[in-house]
């Protein structure tokens, strides 16, 4: 029998970080959640992937997250929820600022393009959104996945290096097809490791 995928979470001080170690602990992934200052070298080996969490830190502002921007150096894919997918776009060399509709509740997302994260999932669903700040320009190489009518990009990836973002939180039940989108980012891992 394979050895269950070893994903981490990264916890930037989210509220829901729990449930998304839950959600990867329920699909029999060996998960851990790990704090954002923990040191590149003190991560686990053999990492399949990695999920940075969503947090109170106000990216759009600071621009700074922990270590996850070490971890970034990793070559494994890697989600960014919130926060997490905020810093992505800014150490790739795009921006996140400030929103012009902060988003707290449920808002209705359209899929766009082809992706990973939504596949098997409808054009149109509904998304938990909690967030002041937003991506406001996607980096060089990745493409936009999903939008709202208030933010333009509700999930972004590149599939070159393996990086994914979202906006909203897919962890929370309100999110129609989250469980699905996680479950979609553990499978791309399960390739990316055979």
């Amino acid at each position: 029998m394979p050895l269950p995928l070893r994903i981490d979470v990264i916890d930037n001080g989210g509220q829901w970080t729990h449930r998304e170690w839950r959600m990867l602990r329920d699909i029999e992934v060996d998960t851990q959640i790990v704090s954002n200052d923990t040191p590149l070298a003190s991560l686990r080996k053999d990492l399949d992937g990695l999920l940075l969490s969503g947090g109170a830190a106000r990216i759009g502002l600071t621009g700074e997250l922990g270590a996850c921007g070490e971890y970034l150096s990793l070559d494994i894919p890697i989600l960014g929820i919130c926060a997490g997918h905020q810093f992505m776009a800014i150490h790739y060399g795009g921006s996140a600022c400030p929103a012009s509709h902060p988003e707290f509740g449920a808002v209705e997302i359209t899929t766009v393009n082809e992706s990973i994260l939504f596949h098997n999932t409808p054009m149109v669903q509904q998304a938990f959104t909690s967030h002041n700040d937003e991506v406001e320009v996607v980096p060089e190489g990745f493409i936009v996945t999903a939008s709202s009518d208030t933010c333009s990009v509700q999930a972004m990836e590149s599939l070159s290096n393996h990086r994914f973002g979202v906006q909203f939180h897919p962890e929370v039940t309100h999110t129609e097809y989250g469980s699905r989108i996680i479950a979609n980012f553990v499978e791309y891992c399960q390739t990316q490791s055979s």
